[in-house]
């Protein structure tokens, strides 16, 4: 059996789990996500504890209940404590204002780009170089993340662009004469 699949879930105070035959739904404070269960996969719930159990002696059955696991998991967890990206701009002149659900940037084009966000997921500019993404779903958060950094993305001689605020960026040596 899969590692992480073998894990069990403790779901915390104020997220409710219901488990139906097609269906696994997850309430809490910042909002409720829904996904679609796979009949490869057992859900058993005991109290506030959630596990996780192939339905046959497959291989495929076995991987599935580690990604069921995981994404059930992180399903909990957004909807608890939420999920955040931090993205950093590093160029002279260039900014990112959040206005409501959309974030305006100027990074450097002789326009400004204008990024529309998606239901439940909220942007804030702590400081003008600085965009910070938040919102229950994981998938999402991330992927909004990486659509805003390929608009820009960090170049390999000075750096400037959109990059992770844990991203590393490693400069090329320019061509010598």
């Amino acid at each position: 059996m899969s590692r992480v699949g073998k894990m069990p879930i403790t779901v915390p105070q104020g997220v409710d789990v219901s488990i139906s035959a097609e269906q696994i739904t997850v309430k809490g404070a910042n909002g409720t996500l829904t996904r679609t269960a796979n009949s490869l996969v057992e859900i058993r719930k005991e109290g506030a504890v959630l596990s996780f159990a192939p339905a046959n002696d497959s291989m495929e059955a076995n991987a599935m209940s580690g990604t069921m696991r995981a994404l059930v998991n992180n399903m909990v967890n957004g909807v608890g404590k939420g999920f955040e990206k931090k993205l950093t701009l590093v160029g002279v002149g260039f900014r990112a204002q959040a206005a409501g659900a959309k974030l305006n940037l100027q990074i450097g084009f002789s326009h400004p780009v204008v990024k529309d966000m998606p239901a439940g997921i909220t942007v804030t500019c702590p400081t003008q170089t600085e965009i910070l993404i938040k919102g229950s779903d994981r998938q999402v958060v991330g992927q909004i993340a990486a659509e805003v950094r390929a608009i820009r993305p960090p170049e390999p001689y000075k750096g400037k662009g959109i990059r992770y605020a844990d991203e590393r960026v490693v400069l090329k040596e320019t061509k010598k004469k």
